[in-house]
């Protein structure tokens, strides 16, 4: 690689991390406005402060357990000594190379992003302190192992052994089907199991602001190039398949979930197209540099559809998956890395063919015991992380506090309040909200005012 090279993966790389980094209040706007009006603040506190623990583990020890050199080399954990403080990143490269310290940067937040998205599962009733113990203990415990399996490739040179998926299994996951959103996915439903549902489940407020999830669906919908393009880590052709099959599939996941939701329901909803938007997403995050245009398209269109019936199954099973972890990034996840198996075209950047593509099951196997295996992991480690916690600490606030919203119980804040017409010192609903304009209304059509 000339200097030149260098310097453009690189600076791709830059812009790709500016990019995910976005994604952050993305989806606390996305998941913000799904809550009550009560929680809004919570909910953003939950993904900032997930972002900031695991930001603080990942300098100290996150990136060399993950990408270190795998202990005894049997592609478990990476050594959390080799790069411990991230100092040796500091250094520039022997020879032209991408920076290692934009890498690093970049992985911390596919890390903080991935225990974020846990944050929707739990919403309304998870005690703050908890939930930030919960965000630390589970990067170490849980992402940091599998992140390993998963991104940790060997050396060419033979200088590091990376992860078991990765290298022994080879599994294709272009950007973190199984590590990100399998992985929240199941660690979603596991706490979940320990929390046990809210109060007034099933019967749950409607999202307070739409307006905020979209925009924060539009958010996340930018950022997911710079996620899923920039996992190239080049500038190059790879990174232009990749960013239009991430277009392509979430074109076609808006428009399958709206038709299966228009058939099923009788209406097409903005939370619908936010939802199949991200459900696309989910699903093409591993299949992104696999699959060709077509290709994704089909990854979309199913994930859209199928995860638009599986949210609804939450109140069947009686579970309460907040804001739809489990029904989108896990199923989707699933999905998504199954279908490379299938979909798996061999001219696309990862040069595998699937069983279409007449390639047998041979990718297939390979894809389904990668989805077993870290679905497995992570549900038993999660669920003893949140069984101990909750007998420890307690992880659930009390009612009283989930009757009157976390964000004044927890924080001493609300969302929105009216100075101008004097809505201040409680608690502000949408009720308040449409009087209160209806009364500026009112007062300005009135003369003597």
């Amino acid at each position: 690689m000339n200097e030149a090279v260098a310097a453009a993966d690189t600076a791709w790389l830059l812009a790709a991390f500016c990019a995910v980094s976005l994604m952050i209040a993305g989806l606390a706007l996305f998941y913000g406005g799904m809550v009550s009006v009560r929680n809004t603040l919570n909910m953003a506190m939950m993904i900032f402060g997930a972002f900031a623990v695991v930001g603080v583990l990942w300098i100290v020890v996150g990136h060399s357990a993950v990408f270190g050199s795998s202990l005894r080399g049997i592609g478990l954990l990476g050594n959390p000594i080799e790069y411990f403080g991230s100092s040796k990143l500091l250094a520039a490269p022997a020879t032209p190379a991408l920076a290692p310290a934009i890498f690093s940067a970049f992985q911390l937040l596919f890390a903080a992003i991935t225990v974020a998205l846990i944050a929707g599962a739990v919403a309304d009733r998870m005690k703050f302190g908890a939930w930030m113990t919960f965000a630390g203990l589970w990067a170490v415990l849980v992402y940091f192992p599998v992140a390993h399996w998963v991104f940790a490739f060997d050396a060419k040179d033979g200088s590091v052994t990376g992860g078991w998926i990765a290298n022994k299994l080879k599994a294709i996951d272009f950007a973190g089907g199984t590590a990100v959103h399998i992985n929240a996915g199941i660690a979603g439903l596991a706490v979940v199991l320990v929390l046990g549902p809210r109060k007034l489940f099933p019967n749950m407020p409607r999202p307070h602001s739409l307006p905020l999830t979209m925009l924060g669906a539009g958010i996340l919908f930018f950022g997911w190039f710079g996620f899923n393009g920039g996992s190239a880590l080049s500038s190059g052709n790879s990174a232009a398949v990749v960013v239009l099959n991430t277009l392509a599939a979430s074109c076609a996941g808006i428009c399958a979930w709206l038709i299966v939701e228009k058939l099923r329901e009788g209406r097409a909803t903005s939370l619908g197209a936010g939802s199949g938007l991200i459900a696309a997403l989910v699903g093409i995050t591993p299949a992104c540099g696999a699959v060709s245009p077509l290709g994704a398209l089909a990854v979309g269109a199913i994930c859209g559809a199928v995860c638009c019936y599986t949210v609804s199954l939450k109140f069947r099973f009686g579970l309460d998956d907040a804001l739809d972890v489990v029904g989108i990034h896990l199923v989707g996840g699933i999905l998504g890395t199954v279908l490379i198996g299938l979909l798996s075209d061999p001219q696309a950047p990862n040069g595998v063919a699937g069983l279409f593509y007449g390639g047998g099951v041979a990718q297939l196997w390979r894809q389904v015991v990668a989805v077993l295996a870290v679905l497995t992991y992570t549900f038993v480690v999660t669920w003893l992380i949140a069984t101990v916690l909750d007998r420890v600490m307690g992880i659930r606030v009390d009612a009283e506090s989930e009757a009157e919203g976390l964000d004044i119980t927890v924080h001493g804040e609300t969302a929105y309040v009216y100075d101008s017409i004097g809505v201040t010192g409680r608690v502000v609903t949408p009720e308040d909200a449409v009087a209160a304009a209806s009364a500026i209304t009112s007062a300005a059509a009135d003369p003597v005012h």
